[in-house]
């Protein structure tokens, strides 16, 4: 299920707002403060965020700025100001798309679902090797002809790998990636979750040909398998 986030102060507008988009089979989350918004990012990870300008305390074009440091989740800007000078602030913060107070309904659901498509277009490539095959989009994966089950964690550090194919990526940036940026010193997790995946996809886990190590630095994905000399394997 599509999971959204919305980011606003005013109660009775959040509480009606997220009714009509659970009623549209969304699972919809809610922060009422910039603060709550952005732990709400790191630990669930939305697929697309909705959020007010005027937040109590850190507005939404600061939320913006945190967020985009270590995240590219589309965001949706809601302002009760229809200043063209806000949306250009906004876009120019970080935003993906702006949309003034009051609105119909149905045109945010509209940019919504644009939103949604632009994302699922962008980032869910099919990726085939000699050894198994991944749907990102889908979040089907198969190796020897099976079926493979992996966890919501193991796509979203499949996804960041694919998506820097043939780059190290470096453990830091995996984990604020994927964990959020509270994680980033719990290296641990990136050692243990890349070796369970390993066991899953890799025909030989003990000599990876797919998901290498560069010692010291972090990890990479490869489409065509190295030499077993030239791959590492921790």
């Amino acid at each position: 299920m599509t999971r959204l986030l919305v980011v606003d102060d005013e109660q009775p507008f959040l509480r009606a707002l997220a009714i009509s988009l659970r009623a549209q089979d969304y699972e919809v989350l809610v922060a009422a403060t910039g603060e709550h918004g952005l732990a709400l990012a790191a630990d669930e990870h939305p697929d697309l965020i909705v959020l007010d300008l005027g937040l109590p305390s850190m507005d939404g074009i600061e939320v913006l700025r945190q967020l985009r440091v270590w995240s590219a989740v589309p965001v949706l800007v809601l302002s009760a100001r229809s200043d063209v000078t806000d949306a250009i602030t906004a876009l120019d913060a970080g935003a993906d798309d702006f949309l003034a107070k009051p609105f119909a309904i149905g045109e945010l659901l509209a940019r919504i679902r644009a939103q949604l498509r632009r994302t699922a277009t962008e980032r869910s490539p099919v990726v085939v090797t000699d050894a198994f095959q991944l749907d990102l989009g889908a979040r089907v994966a198969t190796a020897a002809d099976h079926d493979v089950h992996l966890t919501a964690t193991e796509w979203r550090l499949l996804d960041v790998l694919v998506h820097q194919e043939g780059r190290v990526v470096p453990q830091t940036e995996l984990l604020r990636e994927v964990w959020g940026p509270r994680y980033v010193d719990e290296h641990d997790y990136v050692r243990v979750f890349v070796a369970t995946l390993r066991r899953k996809l890799e025909p030989d886990p003990s000599h990876p040909r797919y998901l290498l190590t560069s010692r010291g630095l972090g990890y990479r994905f490869v489409r065509v398998p190295e030499p077993l000399a030239a791959a590492t394997g921790t």
